[in-house]
Formats: C-alpha cells, sequence, structure tokens
C-alpha cells in the first residue's frame, strides 16, 4: 500500500466537499446525495492491492426477477470504474476496485461521480421493475389516509397503469 494513500483519499473528498466518516484506518464511508435516490452510502477501502469501491443500490426484488437482472445486466456493459453485483441473500450493490497506482483525487473524484450518476439515474427504474406490486400498495394506502404522494410522483405511471 502507497503511504500516503489515505491521504489521497482524504484530500479528494474534502475537496469535493463530501460528507465522510472513517470508522476504522484504511476505511472511508461516504455519503452521496442524489434527487432520485436521496442519498447512497459508499464505502472506499483501501487495501492490498487496490481501493474498493461499494454502494448499496437497493434489496432484492420482490417481483419480476429475470426482467430485473436482465436490465442490471444490460446496464454493465456501459459502466465506468463500477458495476451492478448481488450479494449473497440478493441485494444489490455497485461494486469496483481501482489499483492503487491508478489513486489520484481525480480518479476518486470520477469514480464516485459514476456510483451517484448510477445509483441516482437508474434507481427508479429498478424500483418499477423490481417494486411495482409494493408501490402501487403504497400508493392506494396514501390516498386512503390522505397523505402525500409528493415523492411517488415519479412512478405515477406505475399506478394508472394498472
Amino acid at each position: 500500500m502507497r503511504p500516503d494513500l489515505e491521504g489521497v483519499v482524504e484530500a479528494a473528498l474534502t475537496s469535493a466537499e463530501l460528507d465522510y466518516e472513517r470508522p476504522k484506518p484504511g476505511a472511508f464511508l461516504v455519503r452521496l446525495p442524489g434527487q432520485h435516490k436521496l442519498a447512497t452510502l459508499t464505502w472506499l477501502i483501501v487495501g492490498d492491492q487496490a481501493l474498493n469501491v461499494e454502494a448499496f443500490f437497493c434489496r432484492q426484488p420482490d417481483e419480476n426477477h429475470a426482467e430485473f437482472y436482465k436490465w442490471l445486466l444490460h446496464k454493465n456493459g456501459s459502466m465506468y470504474g463500477v458495476h451492478f453485483a448481488v450479494d449473497e441473500i440478493g441485494d444489490v450493490h455497485l461494486v469496483g476496485r481501482i489499483p492503487l497506482s491508478a489513486v489520484t483525487p481525480e480518479e476518486i473524484d470520477r469514480v464516485l461521480g459514476c456510483v451517484l450518476t448510477y445509483s441516482d439515474e437508474s434507481f427508479d427504474r429498478a424500483l418499477e421493475l423490481g417494486f411495482a406490486s409494493s408501490i402501487r400498495r403504497e400508493w392506494d394506502w396514501r390516498v386512503k389516509r390522505g397523505e402525500s404522494l409528493a415523492n411517488l410522483q415519479a412512478f405515477a405511471r406505475i399506478v394508472e397503469s394498472s
């Protein structure tokens, strides 16, 4: 491990004015604020050979599994720095590794920008594909109780098409 690597990561995060924590040496938990997905918590972990990047995207889908995973695999083909991956229980993450020799403030900024873009821009579609029934139930529940539908407006077409 390059001795100054943690300093490079910290300087990049500070320069980008990102909120982060350092729960242990070599580990940074970064909060990336979004618009569709309100926040994407992203780990940057300095390893022996690479800077590991991991961000939770969404839990395993409730339905439409084949189409959901097909869509994720298709997305992977055009992504830089990170890709969608499924953990042992089926939850979806964005993961990647940057060789230590390639870790620079610019590369950290680029990869975090990719994480944020892929997470935020893909979130609504992922929910449409894998959670449409839950969205409809939530919509109906809110309507019956007179609750706000403001944060569900992106999914109005799902409700209207049923």
